[in-house]
């Protein structure tokens, strides 16, 4: 039988909302950059990122500021405040991938959908209206403390909807900041959504799909 978990649980950015950092980058530095200078910029401003959530929680506009201006120290380009802020001030406005709303309006109908994002409160509602679906919740990185890959905020969302990791499927476009962690959790039902982002790895024991539009057939609907 098809598996119907109680709640589908989402990453935000980058699964379902088109997480536009590159294009950020690129709007500010693509002019003063060779492509191939640039493609190594938007490499590692992505893996500072990363570094930056794995300490202790601080806010996401800080969290894009450092890891911009140690890539630009690694890669000998001029830092400045504005630049930082103007990256952080776009995330708001970004939109969903275009197989996302009527794929999550399918999913929507018969099971509730909740997000967990690495997001301040004040940026994500933004995006998520402009997903075209309810959530039943949605749960941010200043509401746990923490920021995904970090367990803590699998913990809260679990808390907060009186579930347990068997009665869920989480859904994520990366393994880094999502699925190894549900794995680890013993969340058995995971959804990869091949969007290109990290090569595939069958060892985390996950449905793989190409985009929001296959998500209802997961769950026979």
């Amino acid at each position: 039988m098809t598996f119907r978990p109680k709640y589908v649980t989402f990453d935000c950015y980058g699964t379902l909302i088109n997480f536009d950092m590159a294009g950020a980058a690129r709007r500010i530095y693509g002019g003063m950059l060779s492509e191939d200078k640039m493609a190594d910029f938007i490499v590692h401003f992505a893996r500072y990122r990363m570094d930056e959530v794995l300490g202790a929680w601080k806010p996401y506009a800080d969290v894009v500021y450092n890891s911009l201006q140690r890539t630009c120290k690694l890669t000998g380009v001029a830092f400045r405040d504005e630049d930082a802020l103007r990256i952080y001030n776009e995330v708001p406005t970004w939109g969903p991938h275009p197989d996302v709303p009527e794929g999550l309006a399918k999913v929507a109908k018969e099971i509730p959908l909740v997000i967990l994002s690495n997001a301040m409160n004040s940026q994500i509602m933004s995006n998520v209206e402009k997903l075209g679906a309810p959530f039943h919740k949605v749960i941010t990185a200043e509401e746990t403390g923490t920021y995904k890959p970090q367990m803590n905020g699998f913990e809260y969302m679990l808390d907060v909807l009186g579930c347990g990791p068997e009665d869920i499927t989480h859904v994520s476009s990366s393994f880094r900041y999502d699925l190894m962690t549900a794995y680890d959790l013993d969340i058995k039902s995971k959804v990869w959504v091949n969007r290109g982002h990290e090569p595939a790895n069958p060892f985390y024991e996950y449905t793989e799909i190409k985009d929001i539009s296959g998500l209802p057939g997961v769950f026979g609907l």
